[in-house]
């Protein structure tokens, strides 16, 4: 029977199963797949009068439900079948002239640069010349290395639009930002790093942030991902900070707030008794924030909220986001996290009670703020305040046994994933800035930290009939990151590399990134804190033929050579460019690295002539950034990556995402041929997971989204939970990020992720 097809300009033409016969032959290349076998079923989607696209999308998806653990490529192929389809699209939206080639840099950078789709930046700082001799650096073939998911993902998320048509194509977009990423280096050697960056995107090698990925060409666009902020006990500073997280969520980063300093329900105001309604409704309004500020319009604002143990309102915390109770007590849009000190968990291992009071009386009667403390300081003035509410001398206090506060935490966390947990004293233990501050809790993910202070906020002065306001001495925490494909590397020569182009491009962005909020570019000239992270952990242990819960030993002395190479990076860049502000009297200017000493290294390490060197090194020229490593969790960006994400186990050797628009299968990459070395995440002991986390967290300068998973198919019992939060304070993890459960019916508790730290 004769079909006819609907071309784009309407017209029609017959149906040729030659041209895909063909075009099959073509996209299959390079896989072991019979190229022939979607057309098995072509009768299924054919249909006289359906329009070419119809056609080529039903093709597509008939391609990617063939995706199996025994052929996997198939999701490769719908992948190449995706692009092909984007060149037609972007081809049609720019009105480009019939068969010319995907791809004309420069022709696309004039396009971009008029229609106010790209920033005039690079048009700026780059002659045509360069420009000429960048476009040739663009290597088409590196757009058909995504699977059906990465494809989509790319589209969706992060490619330029002009109104609503993708008017980029991959290598554009990876070209442009290399281009932007080192667009102050020295002009002599600066083309090579434009050349050595774009290469190590394009071959994903790394992968940015999404800040970064997503906005670094587009006009006034916001390239960090994590920040975090405090307030202190003031309306003033309270509505200060609240616009400054609805700054920050408009720009699309995700942000922390550490409320701890604000009093307790039943507080004292202005002397009165039982005025204040304690954090909850400050809560709610950062809550209600980050609904009406969105990420760009990608999705609502993402706002973690962290609150010390001590605090008076910490059960009604805890209660923030589970179903029962008083509706007007909850804030479901926040991602509540609690900040435990080590002497909470010693009253739990010896069955304690723990006091809880209210910050407002302690600084008002003692002079003492309970969340500037760590360490002996926190365990000093506890001690004193313990005996004080012992006697009675506390207006507001509650005793209660520590261990079961711990299961409310536990219990909170298997109902609603949350809330996040950050060992204090761990935390600033490692602060290499120790003495310049205290970390009062971490960003939306938890694995980026470092010193934060609220803004002073002076009251409103009426001067000359304007109101006056002023805010000093706050620093707001602001990290960019990237991630390293760890399943795209195969020597310790290309991980040194790629190591030195990460901290390089993160140590540059830093010079032209526009923070929402002045406290957060003070703080980059302060501290420089960059994100080094790591992704397809899983698939490098697979391509070893090394199971997961054997990896322990082979996971250390990987992550001691990545420290070892972001370390050495950040040294030469000191050495050329000068170290942070606030070098002097950091650990490192004491020649202590990840809070150890030199002789702990050579005790310790694998590679302590390396360390001898970088320590040596370290003396003459310091070090450019004061925070150098992150793992972030990169559930998405994975995706693009085509890798698994961060460094835990797998979630499922094989599954279907649906969403509305149909089922997506995905599996891992090395899936045909190493099936028995990916062990997935759901049947391994979580204490297993911690130990082998706490083999990377000790190179990790800053931390690390530690997702637990519990299945309770296994028989899984609260004493397993406790003894895994046990586990990992005991081995100095600094946080325990998601908590994902397996239902009996096999259903999982669903994560909601910030897009920005999702890089």
């Amino acid at each position: 029977m004769a079909l006819n097809l609907i071309k784009r300009n309407g017209s029609r033409q017959e149906f040729s199963v030659f041209k895909l016969q063909k075009l099959l032959t073509d996209v299959c290349r390079g896989f072991p797949l019979d190229a022939q076998k979607p057309l098995l079923n072509l009768e299924e989607y054919l249909k006289d009068g359906m329009t070419t696209s119809d056609l080529f999308n039903a093709l597509t998806m008939n391609v990617l439900s063939l995706t199996s653990v025994e052929e996997p490529e198939w999701k490769n192929v719908a992948g190449r079948l995706k692009i092909l389809a984007l060149y037609k699209q972007v081809s049609l939206a720019r009105n480009m002239p019939k068969n010319e080639p995907p791809y004309d840099y420069v022709s696309f950078l004039k396009y971009a640069v008029d229609n106010g789709i790209y920033s005039m930046v690079i048009t700026e700082k780059y002659s045509p010349e360069e420009l000429a001799a960048a476009a040739g650096f663009i290597n088409p073939d590196f757009d058909f290395v995504y699977d059906y998911a990465g494809a989509n993902l790319l589209l969706k998320r992060y490619l330029c639009e002009y109104g609503d048509k993708i008017v980029e194509l991959p290598q554009d977009m990876f070209l442009s930002i290399a281009l932007l990423i080192e667009q102050d280096e020295d002009k002599e050697s600066r083309m090579a790093k434009v050349k050595d960056t774009y290469q190590k995107l394009a071959d994903r090698k790394i992968s940015l942030g999404t800040p970064l990925l997503m906005n670094l060409r587009r006009p006034n666009g916001n390239l960090s991902s994590c920040f975090i902020t405090a307030m202190e006990d003031t309306r003033e500073s309270i509505f200060y900070v609240i616009d400054q997280v609805s700054s920050i969520s408009k720009f699309g980063g995700g942000v922390g707030v550490n409320i701890s300093r604000v009093r307790a329900k039943g507080a004292r105001i202005k002397g009165i008794k039982n005025s204040s309604g304690g954090v909850i409704p400050w809560i709610r309004i950062l809550n209600d924030t980050a609904v009406a500020v969105n990420q760009q319009g990608k999705r609502k604002g993402a706002v973690t909220v962290s609150l010390d143990m001590w605090h008076l309102d910490i059960e009604d915390f805890l209660e923030l986001r589970t179903e029962n109770g008083d509706q007007r007590m909850k804030a479901y849009d926040i991602f509540p996290q609690v900040i435990v000190p080590d002497l909470f968990m010693q009253k739990v291992e010896n069955n304690e009670d723990w006091l809880m009071v209210d910050p407002h009386e302690i600084r008002t009667r003692y002079g003492i703020e309970l969340a500037e403390l760590w360490g002996k300081d926190f365990e000093k003035a506890y001690n004193q305040l313990y005996l004080e509410a012992s006697f009675g001398k506390l207006e507001l206090f509650k005793f209660y046994p520590a261990k079961e506060l711990l299961k409310k935490v536990m219990r909170s966390q298997i109902e609603t994933g949350m809330p996040y947990i950050a060992f204090k004293d761990t935390l600033n233990k490692y602060n290499p800035n120790k003495h310049d501050g205290i970390i009062v809790g971490t960003n939306l993910c938890t694995e980026s930290h470092s010193n934060v202070r609220p803004s002073h906020i002076d009251e409103d002065v009426l001067k000359d009939g304007k109101v006056i306001r002023t805010a000093e001495g706050g620093l707001v925490h602001v990290c960019n990151l990237v991630s390293i494909n760890l399943a795209n590397i195969d020597s310790d020569e290309e991980l040194e590399s790629i190591c030195e182009t990460s901290v390089r491009l993160l140590d540059n962005a830093i010079d032209f990134t526009r923070v929402p909020v002045l406290e957060g570019q003070q703080h980059n000239k302060r501290y420089r804190t960059i994100g080094v992270g790591a992704m397809g952990l899983a698939d490098m242990l697979a391509k070893h033929n090394i199971p997961y819960i054997l990896s322990a030993d082979f996971v250390d002395e990987l992550f001691e050579k990545i420290a070892i190479y972001n370390i050495r990076a950040s040294i030469r860049l000191a050495k050329e460019k000068g170290t942070f502000g606030a070098y002097e009297g950091s650990d490192w200017s004491k020649g202590i690295i990840l809070g150890h000493d030199q002789i702990w290294f050579n005790k310790n390490a694998k590679h302590p002539e390396a360390w001898n060197e970088i320590f040596a090194d370290l003396q003459k020229y310091g070090i450019r950034n004061s925070q150098i490593a992150a793992i972030a969790p990169n559930t998405s960006s994975s995706l693009i990556q085509g890798c698994t994400a961060s460094v835990l186990p797998v979630y499922s050797k094989f599954f279907v995402e649906t969403h509305g628009k149909g089922s997506i299968p995905n599996c891992p990459p090395f899936i045909r041929d190493k099936f028995w070395f990916y062990q997935e995440n759901r049947n391994i002991s979580q204490e297993t997971v911690i130990d082998v986390m706490s083999r990377i967290n000790k190179w990790i300068d800053t931390g690390i989204s530690i997702e637990l998973m519990y299945n309770l198919n296994r028989n899984i019992r609260a004493k397993d939970i406790y003894n895994t939060i046990m586990s990992a304070w005991k081995k100095d993890i600094k946080t325990l990020y998601y908590t994902r459960t397996i239902q009996k019916d096999g259903s999982s508790l669903e994560k909601s992720e910030c897009v920005s730290c999702a890089g």
